[in-house]
């Protein structure tokens, strides 16, 4: 009889809605306190999946992470590959999972699963949704199936590629979506399911990380005359990624403000709808695509402009050069559009366990 190898998962907590529970203080609302173990204590089921060690790495609201929490979080994953491990699985606030998420596909370039998951409802709430996600994202992390496709995200049973997701709605269980492709797979009775395999993410090799470069997110907005484009130099800012109109589009009283930065620093060039692509050479009147380009704009292409912003970020961090990092920025661009395959060959019905 073949005995199966039970896989071996290291699931670390950064705090977020799925640790938060309520303050002795009347009236006050919930906050992160509770520990990984006390996560893991909620969902007893874990135990028929694959064998489990713990983390507690950071305790706080997702907005307060930092690139420097990332990528000491990356290094942290990396040692625990080293031991053996066959995946990780991440816990935070669900505010900055899209950009969290993707600093890790940045950052990791082991085959085997990260995969990062949170709660939209806190343990108070009747219809918390937490337990049920990290039951999921521990099945798809101890899953064979899910080597080499980046970092994940599982939410609500649906697996989404870092690269591709987006947080949509402020409250709702299924708040997490994939407009470009939707997810790559799903959970389903214990089993985990990919219907789709991605092509390798470049990576960029960021050993330790003090103080992040300032990479301005400036979206535009109807009537805008980029006046704040002319203070970010001064301000200290090393990038700037415009979230623009449409396929890559700004008013032209923005034009000058914008070929003035790409002369200082990379100036990326990314769309605003959360979908598509920023188009090359469709249109030509003065902010168009075709004409920032021209005027030393980089294309963020199908990044949207959060996502741009921790490409650039990392770049920058391990090349003050504008080209250099212009070019480690390009690599991962390239590759996040490199073409998605079918799971053709993979069990689909294989478990996690």
């Amino acid at each position: 009889m073949t005995v199966t190898k039970r896989a071996r998962v290291l699931v670390i907590s950064l705090g977020g809605t799925i640790a938060s529970t309520s303050t002795p203080a009347a009236g006050a609302g919930v906050v992160p306190q509770l520990t990984v173990h006390d996560l893991i204590a909620a969902v007893p089921e874990l135990v028929d999946v694959c064998d489990i060690d713990a983390v507690s790495f950071r305790q706080v609201p997702s907005g307060d992470l930092t690139f420097s929490d990332l990528v000491a979080l990356a290094r942290v994953i990396d040692e625990y590959f080293a031991q053996g491990f066959d995946g990780v699985v991440i816990t935070q606030g669900t505010d900055t999972i899209e950009e969290a998420s993707f600093a890790l596909d940045v950052l990791i370039s082991s085959p085997a699963p990260v995969v990062v998951t949170g709660a939209m409802r806190n343990p108070t709430l009747a219809s918390h949704d937490g337990p049920g996600n990290l039951l999921a994202a521990v099945r798809v992390a101890a899953s064979p199936q899910a080597r080499g496709l980046g970092c994940l995200v599982v939410m609500n049973d649906e697996v989404h590629a870092a690269r591709f997701v987006r947080k949509t709605h402020s409250s709702s269980t299924g708040a997490f979506r994939s407009p470009n492709n939707g997810p790559i797979g799903w959970v389903v009775e214990e089993r985990v399911r990919i219907v789709a395999r991605l092509a390798p993410l470049a990576t960029i090799e960021v050993p330790s990380l003090d103080d992040a470069p300032a990479v301005a997110l400036v979206s535009c907005a109807l009537d805008d005359d980029g006046r704040i484009l002319g203070r970010l130099e001064e301000l200290g800012f090393r990038g700037c990624v415009v979230d623009s109109f449409g396929a890559g589009h700004v008013p032209s009283t923005m034009v000058g403000a914008i070929e003035s930065l790409a002369s200082a620093m990379p100036v990326i060039l990314c769309s605003r709808t959360g979908s598509g692509e920023v188009l090359s050479h469709t249109y030509g009147f003065p902010g168009s695509e075709s004409d920032l380009l021209s005027r030393g704009a980089t294309s963020g292409a199908m990044l949207d402009g959060r996502k741009a912003r921790v490409a650039l970020t990392l770049a920058l961090a391990v090349s003050s050069d504008s080209a250099q990092a212009r070019e480690h920025f390009e690599r991962v661009r390239d590759s996040l559009t490199a073409l998605l395959t079918t799971s053709e060959g993979f069990d689909n019905d294989a478990r996690g366990a």
